[in-house]
């Protein structure tokens, strides 16, 4: 029988290592959701901690086990939230912290990192450029090279919040899964498919960032040239091997969502649940919203995985009246 590179024993250990801030987020049914969604729906918290994404959860990880190594500096690449959640762990523990971005990052991530005291860099190109500079920093500068989702402790960091779903009552039917570079649903994925089988995991990606998607469905590694999504946080080209692995292990579907629906989900999370997203949080909202007869009648767990948003670009995405005439909410 296959297994992925997780383990149960160490997700369980992380939990010693993890900050409790950043532990048993709020997971919570928000029945104001339903009556559009047409299913009951419980929301899975991870923004409630002091960089607003689940991303600590890993980091916390890495930079325990540097610290203990000796080690004192790291570098990575991130569309904004891994690079604020390192910055913030690595400070804790006296690590120099260098964070690669795209200057196309959303604005407000990129300034949350320098105010963490991390060093930032900005590469021209999108975050696949950003990657390749980390590796050469890291390689240059002899410092460990932090890879999200390849990096096992990023994984198993994120697979602590598949320990609470399961282990917090009501039973659910269904877990929605942002889809990046595939930590957060390997994670999860992982533990639900170990302690809850019968639940099922679906995975969401835009439309226009389908690599990992394409990739699962083809069981193959499959890379775009460009992506074309206001979900920066999910916005990655070339799918890890190893992580495609783990995926087609643990993931019973995965499908693509679009933009119109991201912002419909980021809407609806404003106005039902009081909840300020970002577009990558959305995504198990909009893949309801796009195929409600799938999930009618199921108890669906939606991880909201990040609040960093640009305010600005956030109202004209949310801000305007959903519109049903218009098409605005896909049925």
């Amino acid at each position: 029988m296959q297994t992925t590179r997780l383990d149960l024993a160490r997700i369980r250990a992380a939990r010693r290592v993890i900050d409790p801030l950043f532990l048993d987020s709020p997971l919570y049914r928000c029945e104001a959701l339903e009556p559009d969604l047409g299913c009951a729906v419980s929301i899975k918290l991870e923004t409630a901690n002091p960089v607003r994404s689940f991303k600590g959860r890993g980091t916390e990880l890495v930079a325990s086990l540097l610290a203990d190594q000796g080690s004192r500096a790291a570098v990575c690449a991130s569309a904004g939230n891994l690079g604020q959640a390192l910055a913030w762990s690595g400070r804790g523990r006296g690590l120099d912290i260098t964070v690669v971005a795209s200057r196309f990052a959303t604005v407000a991530k990129l300034d949350r990192i320098r105010a963490l005291g991390a060093g930032l860099e900005l590469v021209d190109g999108d975050h696949e450029m950003a990657r390749e500079r980390a590796a050469a920093i890291a390689r240059y500068e002899g410092i460990r090279l932090l890879e999200d989702s390849l990096d096992i402790e990023t994984c198993e960091g994120a697979a602590t919040i598949g320990l609470e779903l399961v282990d917090t009552p009501p039973s659910f039917d269904t877990v929605l899964i942002a889809l990046g570079g595939g930590a957060l649903a390997t994670g999860v994925g992982h533990v639900v498919k170990a302690l809850a089988p019968e639940v099922e995991v679906i995975c969401v990606q835009p439309l226009g960032a389908p690599a990992l998607t394409h990739s699962w469905r083809q069981r193959r590694v499959v890379t775009t040239e460009s992506t074309d999504t206001i979900a920066d946080g999910v916005a990655g080209r070339y799918p890890i091997p190893a992580v495609l692995d783990d995926l087609l292990l643990v993931a019973d579907d995965a499908v693509l969502v679009r933009e119109a629906s991201i912002m419909a989900g980021m809407r609806m999370l404003l106005e039902h649940a009081g909840l300020v997203v970002e577009p990558s949080a959305a995504l198990g909202i909009a893949a309801i919203l796009e195929d409600r007869d799938r999930y009618a009648g199921r108890h669906v767990v939606t991880i909201v995985c990040g609040s960093n948003v640009d305010m600005d670009a956030y109202h004209r995405w949310a801000g305007a009246a959903p519109s049903r005439a218009a098409g605005s909410w896909p049925s």
